[in-house]
């Protein structure tokens, strides 16, 4: 396959593709549109690496458990947007047993979403969102495999835990923070991704000229936030095709010289 784009993160093993998974995994990889399906808990990882075993090339996977899939939570469209995003997490307890196990196979490429999301935190939530980061950084160590960080109104704690703890290096993916931020994040050797949102939210420019081309992807976080001229609609990875668009538009480059940078960084990263 000729890769001519990569989602870095997308969740085509979510609910919202049941009726065309396929469908829409293949429009993808007709446009020369490699795609990374991200885990969140065990099934989802577990659907990931089925995703990735489907399509011979330029389909990947991640496995972890997601932060705020740590304790029993209800997310609503206040938080994810309105179009039947809403979902209730049961909780899970980390253990590294079976994701241990997915990570043995070729085309796992990294240990994710794994974090800390300081959003809405009840009771012993945070506790619980550090311990599971923590582990899974040791084991992403321990395969040598990468992070897939999902961090929300928690990047100076997530900082320490990662200088204290990392051996490998990751992603920050959908990055909000600061230029500050983001530059105390490329000093420990992190990458930064973008997605949708910079095409319509104006106040992601500065973030996106700041950050190096050669440390920063494009991801879509499909089914959520569609890039314009899609918005508001089911989000897919196709898609990242807009936000490439967008990086080259705010970096003033030529859109083929982005998307071969960025080809470049995910198989530098990733090994893709």
């Amino acid at each position: 396959m000729d890769i001519k784009r990569i989602d870095i993160h997308s969740h085509l093993n979510f609910s919202a593709f049941d009726a065309d998974r396929d469908a829409v995994a293949r429009r993808a990889l007709d446009a020369g549109t490699a795609f990374i399906t991200v885990g969140t808990q065990l099934d989802t990882s577990r659907k990931a690496i089925e995703l990735a075993e489907a399509y011979p090339e330029g389909a990947y996977a991640i496995v972890g458990l997601h932060p705020i899939h740590t304790s029993a939570s209800f997310h609503d469209a206040a938080e994810l947007g309105e179009g039947g995003m809403e979902f209730s997490s049961r909780g899970e307890r980390f253990d590294p047993a079976p994701y241990r196990e997915l990570l043995k196979h070729p085309k796992a490429v990294g240990v994710g979403e794994v974090g800390l999301d300081h959003y809405r935190l009840e009771g012993d939530t945070r506790a619980l969102q550090r311990e599971a980061f923590e582990a899974q950084i040791d084991l992403a160590n321990e395969a040598g495999k990468p992070l897939m960080l999902h961090i929300r109104e928690a990047y100076e704690d997530a900082l320490a835990v990662l200088k204290d703890r990392a051996r490998v290096k990751g992603n920050v993916h959908f990055f909000a923070g600061t230029t500050e931020q983001a530059r105390r994040f490329l000093d420990l050797g992190f990458t930064l991704s973008f997605t949708g949102v910079i095409t319509f939210a104006r106040q992601y420019a500065e973030l996106v000229e700041y950050v190096p081309l050669d440390m920063m992807h494009a991801e879509t976080d499909c089914p959520f936030v569609a890039p314009v001229p899609h918005r508001g609609a089911r989000n897919e990875p196709a898609f990242v095709s807009f936000v490439t668009e967008k990086i080259a538009a705010l970096k003033k480059l030529p859109v083929a010289d982005v998307e071969k940078a960025l080809v470049a960084n995910a198989h530098r990263l990733f090994g893709i």
